[in-house]
């Protein structure tokens, strides 16, 4: 891939589920070494774009690819080089944090190691726990760490900090801010505004499945002429971000 491609290229993607039009027509451009967030409601598409970037889900219409791959027909391929963490994780529940990393690094050439992943999100003390008596915010440390087993390129994390207390929710942006300096490229999806205020070098803001704007945080304030992104939200969709997530 030439220094000119970006990372993750998203073209008119549309997916309907049924008569629910979930993502209607969405394009987004996030270049190497970047983090886009992407704001929106629950129901405004956000899930359903990220799992179609990622490969999780075809797209009705449109064209995905990202460094270069089609996230379908070269999913082998992309495996190697992209991380994704969801929200809802659905992992063998009777097996320990370890058995559950040296599963995934397996998948890997060259995985980071069991102990720099437990030590990265403070999972040290749990190693051999079995992950159904998981607390739900360990739960959300243990399927980043998964997700960061193959020291990926590309990172996608949906709903990052969710289930985390407030210090180990600055910690892990501390972790996030160090693959930033690595050059790892990440989509970050969240409703927590200070989250992208923090780590997020642009902003998409989706609702019924189309994207309403996308500029750099503080552009987007200055643009719609409000004081704050979580007044811009609002003034964007006429809704309350922080209510409805």
């Amino acid at each position: 891939m030439s220094s000119s491609e970006p990372a993750i290229l998203a073209e008119n993607l549309a997916k309907s589920y049924r008569r629910t039009q979930a993502v209607v027509d969405v394009s987004l451009r996030v270049d190497t070494g970047e983090t886009m967030g992407i704001l929106g409601t629950n129901g405004a598409g956000k899930t359903t774009t990220v799992e179609m970037i990622a490969g999780l889900r075809g797209p009705d219409r449109g064209r995905v690819r990202v460094l270069g791959l089609d996230p379908r027909r070269d999913r082998a391929r992309l495996r190697q080089v992209l991380g994704v963490q969801l929200q809802d994780a659905y992992l063998h529940h009777n097996l320990r944090v370890t058995e559950l990393l040296d599963l995934y690094r397996s998948f890997y050439p060259a995985p980071g190691s069991t102990a720099e992943l437990l030590d990265l999100v403070e999972l040290t003390d749990q190693r051999r726990t079995i992950f159904e008596q998981l607390s739900g915010g360990q739960k959300q440390r243990l399927s980043i760490a998964l997700a960061l087993a193959g020291r990926p390129r590309v990172v996608i994390l949906d709903e990052l900090t969710t289930g985390l207390d407030p210090a180990a929710r600055r910690r892990m942006w501390g972790t996030i801010e160090q693959l930033k300096a690595d050059g790892v490229t990440i989509l970050l999806v969240s409703h927590a505004m200070e989250e992208v205020e923090r780590l997020c070098d642009r902003v998409a803001v989706i609702d019924a499945g189309r994207i309403l704007a996308l500029d750099t945080p503080t552009g987007l304030v200055a643009r719609v002429g409000t004081e704050s992104l979580d007044d811009a939200f609002v003034a964007l969709t006429g809704k309350d971000l922080e209510v409805t997530a």
